[in-house]
């Protein structure tokens, strides 16, 4: 039972933060900051998926950025075509899933900073069709994407009459994407993956299927990217070839390594303070600049993330 408590606890006080933050908000009448913890919602679910992938099972993406951009320009052409928002939305999960299964099953055979190439590869390749191809609006990307309707009114919109269910929507599948994460890093598949993350042919001497457990963890943290890339797209109304950009990729990489490789609440936490300061402007011109010296810092100082690094001055200064 304890174990339970410490296990969903934390998910409790999330919810709790979010119910609070969104009070005060309104209180002071600052809920235009909704708008953008409302997208740092959306990115943190790419972190989120990543952070399982990378701190589970020590494979390292350098193309998150792709899979994202592959959720939102799917939904984005279907909505547009006049498809239904209940077919559209599944329809580019799908589709994510689908692309994710078709690039893991040859990449998924290399290892290190091969993989990460490879990765990267993809991501470039993903960067290079959008801005090409006419159905996607090229360097202009989508526009005008239809809300995403789902009943008694409510829509992935953002309009500003729906700001704070539109807030709260988005926090909502932060939450079921934290508990799926955290209950899968509990089971059986988490020890293997953790199996798989500390020593590959340990793990297959152990009888771990390695081959099958690093393509789902793969699938799976794509398809965190493609609801957070297709949210985000219906809340915008709109989706640009930015997305699958290079230093989006980078950017959840570095995420994820200063929140620690294998804390889902670390990564949770500085995916969305940073990408909020982002979204607000704080960095200004040196946004890609600051976020790649953070993933330079942390894997010089502190390779176990911004938190170990806490961990251990506040040791030192109790010594």
């Amino acid at each position: 039972m304890r174990a339970y408590f410490r296990r969903y606890f934390p998910v409790f006080c999330l919810l709790v933060l979010v119910v609070l933050v969104q009070a005060a908000l309104s209180a002071l009448n600052l809920e235009f900051f909704m708008t953008q913890l409302t997208m740092s919602a959306y990115y943190t679910m790419v972190a989120v998926g990543l952070c399982l992938l990378m701190g589970y099972a020590g494979q390292v993406s350098l193309g998150h950025g792709g899979f994202f951009a592959i959720g939102g320009y799917s939904a984005a052409v279907l909505a547009t075509a006049g498809f239904a928002s209940w077919v559209s939305l599944p329809a580019a999960v799908l589709i994510t899933g689908t692309v994710a299964l078709l690039i893991g099953i040859p990449v998924l055979r290399l290892r290190g900073h091969y993989l990460a190439m490879a990765t990267l590869a993809f991501g470039i390749i993903v960067l290079r069709v959008l801005l090409g191809t006419n159905l996607f609006g090229g360097a202009d990307g989508l526009s005008d994407i239809p809300a995403f309707r789902l009943f008694a009114g409510l829509a992935i919109t953002g309009r500003k009459a729906l700001r704070v269910q539109n807030y709260y929507i988005a926090w909502g599948l932060v939450l079921a994407g934290m508990l799926t994460a955290i209950n899968l890093v509990n089971s059986r598949v988490g020890r293997a993956l953790r199996a798989i993350h500390g020593n590959e042919d340990a793990a297959a001497a152990m009888g771990v299927d390695v081959a099958r457990f690093k393509l789902a963890v793969f699938v799976l943290s794509a398809l965190y990217a493609g609801v957070g890339g297709a949210c985000l797209a219906f809340f915008n109304s709109g989706i640009g070839p930015g997305e699958a950009g290079v230093m989006k990729s980078v950017r959840y990489v570095a995420l994820v390594a200063a929140g620690g490789m294998g804390s889902l609440w670390g990564t949770l936490a500085v995916s969305t303070a940073l990408t909020f300061l982002s979204l607000r402007g704080v960095f200004g011109v040196y946004d890609d600049a600051v976020f790649g010296a953070i993933l330079v810092g942390i894997m010089l100082f502190s390779p176990q993330g911004m938190f170990a690094l806490l961990g251990r001055r506040r040791q030192g200064s109790l010594n």
